[in-house]
C-alpha cells in the first residue's frame, strides 16, 4: 500500500468518526445546547485537528524529491487549517443572521447546519480538485488566485452589516417561492408539505437553498486561499496528490465540528468583533504571497520557510481574538 494510501484512509476513518459522533451528540441534545457545551466540544475538534497535523509533522514519509515532507506537511496543514477555519467562522455568522431573518426555530437549526455543513464539505472538495488541476497546468492562474483574494478582502474589511445576503434577494429563494406556494407553518420540520392535495415548500426548505448558495460563495473564497497556503510555485517540495491531500484534508477538518461552534459563537458572538479584520489580513496576506511569487527570491522564501506563513496566521488570529476580548471588556 502507497504511504498517501494510508493517510488518506486514516483521514477518511477520523472524519466518518467524528462526524458521527458530533451528529449524535448535537442530535440527541435535550434543548438548545449551552454555550459552554459547545465551547467544550469545539475545543475537542480542534484538538483533534491540531494532533492530525502533529502526526503529519513527525510521521508523514519523505517522498523521493525531498526529506523534508513530513515538516512541511505538518505546518502546511496547520496553516490551512486555521485559514480556512476562521473563513468558516465568517461562514457560520452568515448561517446565524439567516435563521434570524427567516425566523427558523431552534430545532430546525442543526437539521439545517448538517445539510449546510455536508454540502459545503462537498463543494470545496470539487473546488480543490478542479483549482489544483488548473494551477498545475496553468501555473499563471496562481496570479488570478491572488488577485481573488485581495479583492475578497477588500470587500470584507469594507463591507457593512447591511451588505449581508438579504435571504429574499436570493435567486433561488425567489425561484422556488414563484414555482410553489409556501406552506404558512413557519416551524414545520419537513422540506415539501401537501395542503388540499397541492404541493407546497417550507421556510426550511427556502432556508437550505439560500444556505446552499452562500456555500458555494465561501467555498469560491475559500479555494483560492487554501491554494494559497499549500501550493509554493515549482520550487516546492510536495508532490500535486499531496498537495491535493493537505488541501482536502485541512478543509474537512475546519468544516468538522462547526455545529458545536455554532451554538457557542450565538452566545459570545462579541468575544469575535475583530476576528473579520483578522481573517482580512490573512487573506490579503496570501493573496500578496501567490503575486509576489513572480519573483524567484520570494517564491524561493516560502518553499524554504514554510513556517512563516503559519507565524503569521496564528498570531492575526489570536492578536484579533485578543482585542475584540479587550474592547469587550
Amino acid at each position: 500500500m502507497e504511504n498517501i494510501t494510508f493517510w488518506w484512509i486514516a483521514f477518511i476513518a477520523i472524519f466518518v468518526v467524528v462526524y458521527s459522533i458530533d451528529m449524535y451528540v448535537t442530535g440527541h441534545c435535550k434543548g438548545e445546547i449551552s454555550v459552554k457545551t459547545s465551547l467544550r466540544w469545539t475545543g475537542v475538534w480542534m484538538s483533534l485537528a491540531l494532533a492530525f497535523g502533529m502526526m503529519l509533522y513527525f510521521f508523514f514519509p519523505d517522498n523521493p524529491y525531498a526529506h523534508d515532507t513530513s515538516k512541511v506537511m505538518g505546518v502546511k496543514f496547520v496553516a490551512g487549517y486555521l485559514t480556512e477555519y476562521s473563513l468558516s467562522v465568517d461562514n457560520l455568522f452568515v448561517f446565524i443572521m439567516i435563521f434570524s431573518m427567516m425566523a427558523i426555530s431552534e430545532d430546525n437549526q442543526p437539521k439545517l447546519l448538517k445539510l449546510g455543513i455536508m454540502i459545503s464539505i462537498v463543494l470545496r472538495i470539487l473546488f480543490i480538485l478542479v483549482g489544483m488541476e488548473l494551477v498545475e497546468r496553468f501555473h499563471w492562474i496562481i496570479y488570478v488566485f491572488g488577485v481573488i483574494l485581495i479583492w475578497t478582502a477588500y470587500k470584507m474589511a469594507f463591507a457593512s452589516e447591511k451588505d449581508h445576503v438579504d435571504p429574499k434577494t436570493n435567486i433561488l429563494y425567489q425561484l422556488a417561492s414563484r414555482i410553489f406556494p409556501i406552506d404558512p407553518d413557519a416551524h414545520s420540520p419537513k422540506f415539501f408539505t401537501r395542503i388540499n392535495g397541492k404541493r407546497h415548500i417550507t421556510v426550511i426548505f427556502l432556508a437550505l437553498l439560500v444556505i446552499g448558495s452562500t456555500d458555494i460563495l465561501f467555498a469560491i473564497d475559500s479555494i483560492p486561499a487554501i491554494i494559497g497556503v499549500i501550493k509554493e510555485g515549482a520550487s516546492g517540495v510536495l508532490t500535486l496528490s499531496e498537495e491535493n491531500y493537505l488541501a482536502i484534508s485541512s478543509n474537512t477538518f475546519a468544516v468538522m465540528g462547526l455545529i458545536s461552534l455554532f451554538f457557542a459563537l450565538k452566545g459570545i458572538m462579541g468575544m469575535f468583533r475583530f476576528l473579520k479584520y483578522g481573517v482580512t489580513f490573512i487573506l490579503l496576506f496570501i493573496g500578496l504571497k501567490m503575486l509576489l511569487g513572480f519573483f524567484h527570491p520570494v517564491e524561493a522564501f516560502f518553499s524554504t520557510h514554510s513556517w512563516v506563513s503559519l507565524a503569521v496566521i496564528v498570531c492575526t488570529l489570536m492578536s484579533s481574538i485578543l482585542l475584540s476580548m479587550i474592547k469587550k471588556r
